[in-house]
C-alpha cells in the first residue's frame, strides 16, 4: 500500500514539475526575447499541458495502473485514453491560438496603416475558428474510433456515405453557405472587424465576425446580428474599407443677403480651432438658391466616420451661431408685402 501512495504521489508531482519547468522556460525566454508575444500567450497552455502528462503517465506506468486496477481493454483504460485525447486537442487549439494572436500582435507593431490590420485582423480570427473546429472535430472522430462498435459499424457507415452526404448537404445548406460566406469575407476584403457599414438603413460598427453571423454594434449600443451570406449576396455601404476617413458636409438655409466669404472665413476659423479637423480639405459653397433663401454647403474632413459626424454637428452649430451673432439678417427670414 505504501509503494502505491508513494507511486500516485510521484506522478502528481511529475506533473506539477512539467507545468512548472515548463512555465519558468517560457517566462525565461520572453524576458530575453520581450519583442516576441508569442512566449507569455504559450503560457496559457499550462493546465492542458499538465493534464495530458498526467493522462499519460496514468496510461504508461505499470505501477500506477496497479493504483487504478488498470488493465488492458477495460473501462477505466479507455476512459483514462479518451481523456488524453481530449487533453491533447484542447493543448492544441490552444497552442495555435497563442501563434496566431503572436502573429496578429506583431503585424500590428510593424504596420502601421490601420485599413492592412483591420484586414489581417479578420483573416487570423477567422483562421483561428477554422483551425480550431477542425482540430475539435478531428479529436472527437479519433476519440469515436476508440470504441470497438464504431470500428465495427465503419465499413457499414462507409456504404451509406453516399445517401447520408445528400441528405446532410440538403439539410446544411444554408449553414454551408455561411461557412464559406464567412471564408470569402474573411479573404476577400469586403468587410473587416471594425469598419463602419450601413446593413438596411442602419450604421454601426463591425464587432465580430464568426463563420456563420456577423455582429454590427449600433450607434444607440444595440447589435444587429446578420448572417454572413447577406455581405456577398446583398449590397451594403462600407464607409471605411480603403481609407477610414471621410468627408463631413453641413447644410444651411440661408437669406439671400448672407456675407458668404466672411461666413467661409468664419468656417475655417472654426476649423483651425476644431481637434476633430484632420486639415485635408474644407470648403463652402452655394449649392443652389431658391425664391427665399440660398443652400450652403460647408465640407470638411475628418479621420474616422466618427469623427466626422460630431464635427458636423459641432460646425452647425458655430455656424448658425456666428450668424446670429454677427449677421442676424442672414438667417432665413419669411417676407410679407402689403397687398
Amino acid at each position: 500500500m505504501p509503494w502505491l501512495l508513494i507511486s500516485l504521489l510521484a506522478a502528481v508531482t511529475a506533473t506539477l514539475a512539467v507545468g512548472w519547468i515548463v512555465d519558468q522556460a517560457l517566462q525565461r525566454t520572453a524576458a530575453r526575447h520581450p519583442a516576441a508575444p508569442v512566449w507569455p500567450l504559450l503560457r496559457r497552455c499550462r493546465i492542458p499541458l499538465q493534464l495530458t502528462v498526467v493522462s499519460a503517465l496514468l496510461i504508461a506506468a505499470k505501477p500506477l495502473q496497479r493504483v487504478f486496477h488498470l488493465k488492458r481493454g477495460d473501462g477505466a483504460q479507455h476512459l483514462l485514453l479518451l481523456f488524453l485525447l481530449a487533453s491533447l486537442g484542447w493543448l492544441t487549439v490552444r497552442v495555435v491560438a497563442a501563434v496566431l494572436e503572436a502573429l496578429l500582435s506583431r503585424y500590428e507593431t510593424r504596420i502601421e496603416d490601420p485599413a492592412r490590420v483591420q484586414r489581417v485582423h479578420t483573416q487570423i480570427c477567422m483562421l483561428r475558428r477554422v483551425v480550431s473546429a477542425l482540430i475539435v472535430v478531428v479529436t472527437v472522430a479519433v476519440m469515436l474510433l476508440t470504441f470497438s462498435a464504431m470500428r465495427a459499424i465503419g465499413a457499414s457507415l462507409l456504404a451509406s456515405a453516399g445517401i447520408i452526404g445528400i441528405v446532410a448537404g440538403i439539410a446544411a445548406q444554408s449553414t454551408l453557405g455561411n461557412f464559406f460566406a464567412g471564408l470569402q469575407i474573411a479573404f476577400g476584403d469586403t468587410v473587416r472587424i471594425g469598419d463602419i457599414v450601413v446593413v438596411d438603413g442602419q450604421q454601426g460598427t463591425v464587432e465580430e465576425i464568426t463563420l456563420t453571423y456577423l455582429v454590427v454594434r449600433l450607434w444607440d449600443q444595440r447589435r444587429l446580428i446578420v448572417p454572413v451570406s447577406y455581405f456577398v449576396s446583398r449590397p451594403f455601404e462600407n464607409w471605411t474599407r480603403r481609407d477610414p476617413g471621410l468627408l463631413a458636409a453641413v447644410l444651411l438655409h440661408l437669406d439671400h443677403t448672407t456675407p458668404v466669404d466672411e461666413l467661409r472665413t468664419a468656417l475655417r476659423a472654426c476649423l483651425d480651432r476644431h481637434p476633430l479637423w484632420d486639415g485635408t480639405e474644407w470648403a463652402l459653397q452655394v449649392t443652389d438658391t431658391t425664391p427665399s433663401t440660398i443652400v450652403v454647403r460647408a465640407t470638411m474632413t475628418a479621420r474616422t466616420p466618427d469623427d466626422a459626424a460630431q464635427l458636423r454637428f459641432d460646425i452647425r452649430e458655430q455656424l448658425i451661431a456666428h450668424l446670429r451673432d454677427e449677421h442676424p439678417h442672414a438667417l432665413p427670414r419669411l417676407r410679407t408685402t402689403d397687398g
